[in-house]
């Protein structure tokens, strides 16, 4: 392969992965116009059941054109059929709890701020990591994490010191969906990335399902009524964007492909601002800028500095 076939295939790839950024940062329009049709439980019990279909559908048609018997699963081999329906469980689990506690989150804030906010798994990743498996942590890393803190101050906390409370569940959404990367990273080794998709959301849209009938009140109405934002989430965002991460990483090293999908941030506040008129005050503004940075340090090289943090 010739250098110019080289950079066409890394393009394709930083353009899916752009791709992929813009529609989970427009999502939390979805997310926000939605919550007014729906409470938090029903519409993630919603959106998980439309990404299933897609998702199914998805895998059907890779089966076909293939020339591959549809299987559920994408396999025969009983271990890694079992492999995939425990770790789908697993982190349809961390997702449904994600994405609850971001749902709920973004009732009470801003679209800009949830996606700053939620953004921050991208440096939780490394610590939560290390918190349960011992992995490595550099100085890099520990440095994102003190300007993320200082971000997470001017953008959560107000003249008042105190924190609005949109804020802090998004922030427990954004240590959540930590928890559900480090399950996928330790699951998805020699595994279909749409079937385990598949079994997540199964698993999500059952949790959300018993869940919504418990403690809402869902109402086949208003669902109607905000089809097209939960459409949005379910489909373009779960479904549509999940697909395009994965063929996109194909194509990128995983520095620069988290680096190109945390741009989602960057594309939640510029949306909320010019469909949902969502000004920021210059304090928050700030605060975002630092959590971005944070974000992109997180995801340099170890070898840019010579220093590692020690276990």
């Amino acid at each position: 392969m010739d250098n110019s076939s080289v950079k066409k295939t890394n393009f394709k790839g930083m353009m899916m992965l752009t791709l992929c950024a813009f529609i989970w940062g427009t999502a939390f329009i979805a997310q926000s116009v939605g919550g007014e049709y729906a409470e938090p439980l029903t519409f993630n019990c919603a959106r998980s059941f439309l990404a299933t279909i897609f998702l199914f559908c998805c895998c059907l048609l890779f089966d076909k054109l293939n020339g591959k018997p549809f299987r559920i699963l994408g396999t025969d081999d009983p271990l890694r059929k079992d492999r995939t329906i425990k770790g789908g469980i697993v982190c349809g689990i961390t997702l449904t709890l994600a994405s609850f506690m971001q749902q709920l989150g973004i009732m009470y804030t801003t679209v800009g701020k949830s996606g700053f906010i939620t953004a921050l798994y991208i440096v939780l990743v490394p610590f939560l990591s290390y918190a349960i498996y011992r992995t490595r942590i550099t100085v890099i890393q520990c440095v994102s994490v003190i300007i993320a803190a200082v971000g997470m101050y001017f953008i959560c906390i107000n003249e008042g010191f105190s924190i609005n409370k949109g804020d802090f569940y998004t922030l427990v959404c954004a240590f959540c969906f930590a928890g559900q990367i480090i399950a996928v990273d330790k699951v998805i080794t020699n595994l279909d990335g749409v079937r385990l998709s598949l079994v997540q959301f199964i698993t999500c849209t059952l949790l959300n399902g018993i869940l919504m009938f418990i403690f809402e009140t869902p109402s086949l109405h208003n669902l109607i009524l905000g089809f097209l934002p939960i459409a949005y989430a379910g489909i373009m965002s779960s479904g549509v964007a999940y697909t395009l991460q994965i063929v996109g990483q194909k194509y990128c090293n995983p520095v620069l492909a988290c680096m190109i999908m945390s741009l989602e941030s960057a594309f939640a506040l510029l949306s909320g601002w010019l469909l949902l008129g969502q000004a920021m005050s210059q304090r928050e503004i700030g605060g975002c800028l630092l959590v971005f940075v944070a974000i992109i340090l997180a995801q340099m090289p170890e070898s840019m500095l010579p220093w590692k943090c020690k276990k």
